[in-house]
Order: C-alpha cells, then structure tokens, then sequence
C-alpha cells in the first residue's frame, strides 16, 4: 500500500510531464487552462502581483524588478512597461494623507517639531513602499487585459 505522500508526488510528477510534454497541442492546453479573460480577475492578479494572463505565477524577481517569463505559463514580461505611472499615483495619494494629518496634527496640538519628523517619516516610507509593488503590478495587469502598446507614428500598422 502507498503512503499519501508517493500519491501526491506522483501527481506532481504526472502533471509535470503533461505541461513539459513534446505534444504542442498539450502544452498550448496546459498554458491556456488558467487564462484570466475579466477586468476584475487582471485586477485582482495585478494587486496580488501575479502573472496577468495566468494569474499564478509570480510577477516580480525583486522588489520591483520584472521577472522575463512567467514560470506558470510561459508569457514573456517584455510587452511591461509601467513608466512612472504607479509611482506619481502613490506620491499623489501619499501626499494627500501625509499633508492633511500633519496639518490637523498641527492645528489641533501644536507640537514640536521632532514630533512631527517621527511621525511623518514613518509614516512617509510606509505610504509610498507599501502599495508601490502592488500598484505596479494592477499597471501592468491592466496593460496585458486592454492590450496596451507604444503608439506607432507614420506609415507602420
């Protein structure tokens, strides 16, 4: 009798061999299983930084550096390119939430000024790092759903 953990590794084994099969028509299946077709699953991929087309495979290598493929389902990361879109969002938003409590801070307590610096700062590097991968991830996302490209000026289709 099999213990349950030859069983399991069996069927990683098995679906292993199905998804590096030699039959095209197999992998193409494999890849194309997982394929995420609505807004909302690019968006819930893009904030769980995910493969946009797969959903499972990770997104990032770094911090913010692109991973070339996605290791689930093969999509070349070469079409990404977020630009400064999530980072000027982020700083909009942190400044907003930033400003507004220091000067209701202000208004309301009068502190000294060492007060304001370990409050803020703390919480400057906390608003703008945290939701900045996630941020880039929904852009990229969002790009691979609405089939975003660089424009092409002149004669070129």
């Amino acid at each position: 009798m099999r213990s349950a953990c030859e069983v399991v590794c069996e069927k990683k084994k098995a679906t292993k061999l199905v998804v590096r099969g030699d039959d095209l028509a197999t992998r193409f299946a494999a890849m194309t299983q997982h394929t995420i077709t609505t807004l909302s699953g690019a968006i819930g991929a893009g904030l769980s930084c995910a493969c946009p087309r797969c959903g499972e495979g990770r997104l990032f290598a770094g911090f913010l550096t692109l991973r070339p493929k996605c290791e689930r389902c093969g999509l070349d990361n070469g079409f990404a390119d977020s630009g400064d879109g999530p980072a000027v969002f982020i700083m909009f938003l942190a400044g907003a939430i930033v400003v507004g409590a220091a000067l209701i801070t202000e208004i309301l307590f009068h502190p000294p000024y060492w007060v304001h610096a370990a409050l803020w700062l703390p919480l400057i590097v906390v608003v703008t790092l945290g939701p900045l991968r996630p941020m880039k991830g929904l852009m990229i996302a969002l790009q691979y759903h609405h089939k975003a490209a660089e424009s092409r000026f002149g004669g070129e289709p």
